[in-house]
C-alpha cells in the first residue's frame, strides 16, 4: 500500500521551460508573445487559469509532432538535480507523480526518463495525420482548483500517510489545504504571491530531501 506521495509540477519545476510557451514559439513570435503574457498572468494569479487555457490552445493548435518536440526540450532543460532526487525519493518509499496543467503528450518522455509512471496532465486530441483536434476541456487542471481536486481524490482513495506538493505557480499553492506540505520551487520562477504564502521553499530539487524529513 502506498504510504507517501509527492506530486511535482512539471513546467518551471522538473524542467526549466514552460511547455505551452515553447509550443507557442513554434507558432511564431506574435502568438508566442500573446501566449506568454496569458501564462504569466495565470501563474501569478492575476487571471483564472480557465480564462486562458482554451484561448492559448486555440492560438497555437499544436500538432502531435510539435508536442513531441516539446518533450525533447523538457529533457534538454531538465532540472539538474531532478533525476537523483526522484531516485532517492523512490528508494525512501515515496510514490512520485507529475501533476500539471501542461499536456500529456509533451510530458510523457520526461516522466519516462525520471521513472515516474503516474502523470496527471491535460490530454490533447489529434487527427490521424497528427493535426490538432482539441483538448479534454473537462480535465481538472484546465481550471483553478483542479490540482487540489486531483490530490483530494488521491487522498481519499489511497489514504497516504503523507502527501506533498512541489511547484512554482498559484495553481500549486492552491493545494496547501489538501496536502501535508506544500513546497514552493523557486529555481526558475519565484512568484511573489506563492513565496509570500508558503512555509517552505526549494531552490533546487535536491533540497527536498531535507525539507520533507519528519
Amino acid at each position: 500500500m502506498i504510504k507517501k506521495i509527492i506530486a511535482f509540477d512539471c513546467d518551471s519545476t522538473l524542467s526549466a521551460i514552460e511547455g505551452v510557451d515553447e509550443l507557442a514559439r513554434l507558432a511564431g513570435s506574435e502568438i508566442f508573445q500573446q501566449v506568454q503574457d496569458l501564462t504569466n498572468q495565470a501563474m501569478d494569479g492575476k487571471i483564472a487559469i480557465e480564462e486562458v487555457f482554451g484561448r492559448r490552445l486555440d492560438l497555437i493548435r499544436p500538432s502531435r509532432e510539435q508536442c513531441e518536440q516539446i518533450g525533447l526540450m523538457y529533457l534538454e532543460q531538465i532540472e539538474p538535480t531532478a533525476k537523483k532526487t526522484i531516485e532517492a525519493l523512490h528508494q525512501d518509499g515515496w510514490e512520485c507523480l507529475i501533476l500539471s496543467g501542461g499536456f500529456t503528450p509533451c510530458i510523457q518522455a520526461l516522466a519516462q526518463s525520471l521513472g515516474i509512471e503516474h502523470i496527471e496532465a491535460v490530454p490533447i486530441h489529434f487527427d490521424t495525420d497528427g493535426s490538432y483536434l482539441g483538448f479534454d476541456q473537462d480535465y481538472p487542471t484546465t481550471r483553478n482548483g483542479g490540482k487540489p481536486e486531483i490530490l483530494a481524490h488521491l487522498k481519499s482513495t489511497l489514504s497516504p500517510d503523507r502527501l506533498i506538493m512541489v511547484g512554482d505557480g498559484v495553481s500549486d499553492l492552491e493545494t496547501t489545504p489538501i496536502v501535508d506540505q506544500f513546497i514552493a520551487f523557486t529555481r526558475y520562477a519565484a512568484r511573489p504571491k506563492v513565496t509570500q504564502q508558503c512555509l517552505f521553499e526549494a531552490q533546487e530539487l535536491a533540497d527536498l530531501i531535507d525539507l520533507i524529513k519528519e
